[in-house]
């Protein structure tokens, strides 16, 4: 495949990696304004629940697929993965949603692979894997430095929502789930069962607060990452393959870092800088060196 047809693919993996950078600040401003952690994952399931359900209507993607497997990852995907999420943002930085959320998933998804696939790291991805515990490390020490002793608690909530979101993918894998049927069990289901307990149990969104901040949060929340995201990603795997993919989405991190800095004012001292050039070519080793397949 020439380079001109793998355009594409590139730049759909390019525009994912400023979507979820972008997501953690999006997230981080809504989440230090007057809406809480539950407003945001009503507007994450409803807006794009609103959206998707015709199209599922009509291509009804759940007459292909079991009971068993649409209640697993609904429940991966649920309002507890959310609330770790949205949560986390209440105590660490955004940054450290980069660091310690989208910079696990790779060596996550090599330790979680042994199970499923019997695909064993070998020795490169295993230096990778250390490398990102070690600049996931010195980031927490960073954090509750520069921060607050709290930070910790933020960064074991991104990682808890890490491990949710890869077991996720994994299935997803497994089962050779399509595009539709991910966007039915992340945004369909999950609105369905989450958005009547927050009407009813919850404040409601009021709008005598920040119009301008309410409509970023229903347009990049209940839009951009559920349904834009997913679908560029799928392009991406298409055109250049998993593994560039996972090359280029490496930089979710540092790019975490740069608008955090720019957009937020969040500083970045001597041990996250640290961290971050010690993360980075960890991420890309796991990334890009092939397991190895246990022979049967």
């Amino acid at each position: 495949m020439t380079y001109y047809h793998k355009l594409p693919g590139i730049l759909a993996a390019i525009s994912v990696l400023f979507i979820w950078s972008g997501w953690l600040i999006v997230s981080k401003v809504g989440i230090n304004s007057s809406l809480t952690t539950f407003d945001v994952m009503a507007i994450r399931y409803g807006i794009s629940s609103i959206v998707a359900l015709p199209i599922l209507l009509y291509y009804k993607p759940w007459q292909h697929m079991k009971l068993k497997r649409i209640v697993i990852l609904t429940f991966l995907l649920g309002p507890f993965y959310t609330f770790c999420v949205f949560n986390a943002f209440n105590y660490a930085p955004a940054s450290h949603g980069g660091i310690f959320m989208n910079g696990s998933f790779p060596a996550l998804t090599i330790i979680i692979g042994v199970y499923f696939f019997k695909e064993f790291p070998v020795k490169l991805q295993l230096l990778g894997i250390f490398l990102i515990l070690c600049g996931a490390l010195l980031s927490m020490i960073d954090g509750s430095i520069i921060y607050t002793k709290e930070s910790w608690i933020g960064d074991l909530l991104f990682f808890i929502a890490a491990i949710y979101f890869t077991f996720y993918l994994t299935l997803c894998r497994l089962w050779n789930v399509s595009l539709l049927q991910v966007v039915m069990c992340s945004s369909i289901f999950n609105g369905a069962m989450y958005i009547p307990i927050w009407f009813f149990f919850f404040k409601p969104i009021s709008f005598d607060q920040n119009l301008a901040n309410l409509y970023l949060q229903l347009v990049y929340q209940g839009l951009v990452p559920n349904l834009l995201g997913l679908l560029l990603l799928a392009i991406s795997v298409r055109y250049i393959g998993p593994n560039p993919t996972a090359a280029i989405l490496a930089g979710v991190p540092s790019m975490g870092i740069f608008l955090s800095f720019f957009l937020l004012g969040e500083s970045i001292g001597f041990f996250g800088t640290l961290g971050l050039i010690v993360i980075t070519p960890g991420i890309l080793l796991v990334a890009l060196t092939k397991s190895k397949v246990a022979e049967s």
